[in-house]
């Protein structure tokens, strides 16, 4: 079953300086990214690749962090070879960057999960959601008050750890994140669709 990556909106505009780039100048910034992995942060690097860019310095700093999160989330998703290679072509990579960054992959690929074992780098996943409906029909100086009020028991499971979060939110505000759920929800299937269009093309 063939699976793209997607990502998020911030994280692909750190990545799309990227593409721009000569297959030279994105081999220096694999290499930036692979000192980031290995020693952190080299900050006189990146100044000294923003003068020879003639960018600002978050520029370069966003783009080798984009791409250290592209292989971090293609490791954790744990993508084929193959899928790697088709959401790069995707993303709107060239041919020539993207043999690049999947060489990059595939040689760094057990180096980069083992980092992401090690710090434990997992998304908490949703278990369950239980819910209760309160209404406060009056009080001693509001006869005719009512506040409805909905409290939610959101389970999430850490790896085998199970970790419980109470929310309590009225029912306009309710109504208001499921709104802004499903539309981040659209927008997602939406890139999905666009990415594999471009990749079947």
């Amino acid at each position: 079953m063939k699976m793209l990556l997607t990502l998020r909106p911030d994280h692909k505009k750190h990545v799309l300086f990227l593409m721009e780039q000569t297959p030279q100048v994105l081999q220096d910034f694999c290499k930036l990214a692979l000192d980031y992995l290995q020693k952190g942060p080299n900050m006189k690097l990146y100044h000294a690749a923003a003068q020879k860019l003639e960018v600002e310095l978050d520029v370069i700093k966003n783009s080798v962090e984009g791409l250290i999160n592209l292989l971090l989330e293609s490791c954790n998703h744990k993508l084929s070879n193959e899928d790697f290679r088709d959401s790069i072509i995707a993303l709107g990579f060239s041919e020539e960057n993207e043999a690049i960054l999947s060489k990059l992959y595939i040689t760094k690929k057990k180096e980069i999960s083992n980092i992401i074992a090690a710090t434990g780098f997992k998304i908490p996943e949703y278990h369950d959601l239980e819910w209760r409906f309160e209404v406060q029909t009056a009080s001693r100086t509001l006869l005719k008050q009512v506040s409805p009020l909905i409290t939610l028991d959101l389970t999430l499971k850490n790896n085998e750890n199970m970790e419980h979060i109470l929310l309590q939110t009225d029912p306009v505000n309710l109504l208001h994140m499921a709104q802004e759920l499903e539309e981040a929800l659209k927008e997602g299937y939406s890139q999905h669709t666009r990415q594999v269009s471009r990749a079947a093309k």
